[in-house]
């Protein structure tokens, strides 16, 4: 089957069953997922089906901005484990400052941070600070800002502005969708907005990301992957993702 052919076939099969997964249609189609993501992207860029976390929906559908935290802190835990563990690993000295994104993954890194090593954490999300409130070593700081219900972040000019003045020694970020040609991606402008800011405020930048998330692009880039000093990702990274994201110069810790 030709690529063309079976793009048009992939696209008349997300638009017939719905939601379909990077692994269902490599599986239908026996070819890699590197493949499958090529010909999202390709089929997305065309208006024919929407990419969404892990797949692709049909281009019609009302559901394609964002999941829920529920439905996202779910998804992929030991994967997700396993990167807040090996960030550990990254973390500053003590006493130094740190911003923790949004996300689950970086609410898995808030819960794994260690007790003996003495932070200032900045954050914008309600279930990381959650995490952190009354841990003696952690001097905990609120971003200000109105609270989006799907993330739980907060977003907005006050958020922005509160980051502007922030030097932070390391940003710890969560994004939903990574790709060497367009970077770092989530569907929500403000949201978009306060990762932007907090990638500005940092000397170092470390995304936190699983496998799922290499290949997807959504709405709104963030920064590119110049902006970004290392990735952490986990273990079911496909080869060639990786090797490609290596050959950009990207420091890339797999879990």
């Amino acid at each position: 089957m030709y690529a063309e052919e079976r793009q048009q076939a992939m696209a008349q099969l997300i638009t017939t069953r719905g939601r379909l997964s990077v692994a269902q249609l490599a599986t239908e189609y026996a070819v890699t997922t590197e493949t499958v993501r090529r010909d999202l992207s390709t089929l997305d860029r065309m208006g024919l089906v929407r990419r969404v976390h892990g797949g692709a929906v049909p281009a019609s559908s009302l559901t394609v901005i964002e999941s829920g935290i529920g439905e996202r802190e779910g998804a992929n835990s030991s994967a997700k484990d396993a990167i807040a563990a090996a960030a550990i690993n990254l973390l500053p000295p003590p006493d130094s400052v740190v911003v923790l994104d949004a996300g689950t993954t970086t609410a898995r890194l808030a819960a794994a941070l260690p007790r003996d090593h003495r932070l200032v954490v900045v954050t914008h999300a309600v279930p990381v600070a959650t995490r952190l409130a009354g841990l003696p070593q952690i001097e905990l700081h609120l971003l200000p800002g109105r609270v989006r219900p799907t993330t739980h972040a907060a977003v907005g000019s006050d958020t922005v502005a509160a980051l502007a003045d922030l030097r932070a020694d390391v940003a710890f970020v969560a994004t939903n969708g990574l790709t060497v040609d367009h970077g770092l991606t989530t569907p929500d402008r403000d949201e978009a907005a306060a990762k932007r800011a907090i990638v500005a405020c940092a000397r170092r930048t470390v995304v936190l990301a699983d496998a799922s998330k290499i290949g997807l692009e959504t709405s709104v880039r963030f920064a590119t992957l110049d902006d970004v000093d290392t990735l952490v990702t986990d273990g079911s990274v496909d080869a060639s993702d990786l090797a490609a994201l290596e050959r950009t110069g990207l420091d890339v810790v797999v879990a």
